[in-house]
């Protein structure tokens, strides 16, 4: 395990805990108005520390897989690659699923398809276009 690699996983977790304390969850859906796959998981790992699991699985069912994508990361040079190959595709398999599922049921209150409320069609609302 290299100093970089932790530097990186530092780096990541104090991006979204900055971004969590500036009231920005997810800038993907900041910026298109379209929940991206992981959409949840920060709450969702904010219910397991409190010990509400069910309420995490409620956010994002795959909140569990990002402790064993981190030390997959870690050991990744320990690993045969062809594992670290098939967790990984295993893994995106397992996100598109559930948000396919997720975009697609109505009642689902985390993820959601609602590009007018994105950064994206605000700009261009007010650029004059054909007019």
């Amino acid at each position: 395990m290299k100093k970089q690699d932790l530097a990186a996983l530092a780096a990541i977790a104090a991006l979204y805990v900055a971004l969590h304390f500036l009231g920005m969850g997810c800038p993907i859906k900041a910026i298109t108005g379209v929940s991206c796959a992981g959409c949840g998981m920060t709450r969702a790992w904010l219910e397991v520390l409190s010990g509400n699991w069910a309420a995490a699985f409620a956010y994002h069912p795959l909140f569990w897989t990002i402790p064993l994508g981190v030390l997959v990361f870690l050991f990744r040079r320990r690993l045969p690659r062809r594992l670290t190959s098939a967790l990984l595709w295993a893994a995106g398999i397992a996100f598109v699923a559930v948000y396919a599922v997720r975009l697609a049921d109505p009642t689902d209150s985390v993820v959601v398809f609602a590009p007018e409320t994105g950064l994206f069609h605000r700009i261009l609302r007010l650029l004059p276009l054909g007019k």
